[in-house]
C-alpha cells in the first residue's frame, strides 16, 4: 500500500512492493552531519569588515535559526553569496552614507536636541549591530555544494517533492539555517521536515513529526539543483 493513489510501493532497492511501509526517522541533532552532506565541502574564512564595539559580544541568530551546538554553519553556495553580497553592501555603501549624513548633522548644532544624529547614531549602531553579525555567519560558514549531483538521496542542498495520505504534493529545499525562505520552500537542514527526509530515497515514506502530530509523507522526486 503507497501512500499516492496508483502510485507503485517503493520501499527500497530490489523491493518492487512491500505491504510494511518504510518510515525513515533521521535524528540530525545526533548523528553526524557528514552523513548527510553527500557532496563537496569547502571552508571559507573571512575577517573582513569587522568592526569592535562595545556590544561586539551580544551577537545573536534570529529567532527560530538556531543550529544545535557543535555544528558549523553549513549553507549553500547561493546562501553564501548572499550573505557577502549584504555584508559588502553594508559596509562598503551604507555605512559610508550614513557617517557622512551624520556627520553633516552634527555640524547643525547642539545634538542632544539634533533629530538627524539622533536618528543617525541609532541607525549607525543598527547597521554596525548587523555587520559583526554577518561577518560572524560568514567566518563560520561551511559551503555545500551539491548542485547538478545525481544524489539518490536527500542531503543537504536537495529539493525534495513529498506526497502526503491525500496525494497533495509540496516541494521543499533544503538549506543552511541563515537561508531560509518559506514563501520559496527553503526550509532549513535541522527543522522537522528536513530531518525527517536528510537519507531518504524516492518511494520512501517518512513520518513528519508536528504539535499536531504525525504526518506521513512520500518522497516523490529528489532534484540537486542550483538555488540562488
Amino acid at each position: 500500500m503507497c501512500l499516492r493513489p496508483g502510485a507503485p510501493c517503493r520501499v527500497g532497492p530490489g523491493d518492487d512492493c512491500n505491504p510494511i511501509l518504510q518510515t525513515v526517522r533521521v535524528d540530525a541533532l545526533s548523528a553526524t552531519f557528514a552523513t548527510y552532506v553527500g557532496g563537496s565541502v569547502n571552508h571559507p574564512m573571512s575577517k573582513a569588515f569587522t568592526k569592535e564595539s562595545d556590544d561586539a559580544d551580544d551577537i545573536d541568530l534570529p529567532r527560530g535559526t538556531a543550529e544545535p551546538g557543535g555544528f558549523q554553519n553549513y549553507i549553500t553556495p547561493g546562501g553564501y553569496k548572499r550573505l557577502r553580497d549584504e555584508l559588502a553592501q553594508l559596509w562598503k555603501v551604507d555605512r559610508p552614507k550614513l557617517v557622512e549624513t551624520i556627520a553633516w548633522a552634527a555640524s547643525n548644532g547642539d545634538r542632544s536636541e539634533n533629530g538627524d544624529y539622533i536618528y543617525g547614531k541609532k541607525k549607525l549602531r543598527e547597521i554596525d549591530r548587523r555587520i559583526r553579525f554577518l561577518d560572524q555567519r560568514i567566518d563560520r560558514a561551511v559551503v555545500v555544494d551539491n548542485a547538478g549531483k545525481d544524489h539518490e538521496k536527500v542531503y543537504f542542498g536537495a529539493t525534495v517533492t513529498v506526497a502526503n495520505e491525500t496525494g497533495d504534493e509540496r516541494t521543499v529545499s533544503i538549506v543552511g539555517v541563515d537561508e531560509i525562505d518559506l514563501q520559496r520552500g527553503r526550509v532549513s537542514w535541522v527543522s522537522p521536515i528536513a530531518t525527517a527526509l536528510l537519507k531518504g530515497s524516492v518511494g520512501d515514506v517518512v513520518t513528519l513529526r508536528t504539535p499536531r502530530g504525525n504526518e506521513e509523507l512520500e518522497i516523490v522526486e529528489i532534484q540537486y539543483v542550483d538555488l540562488p
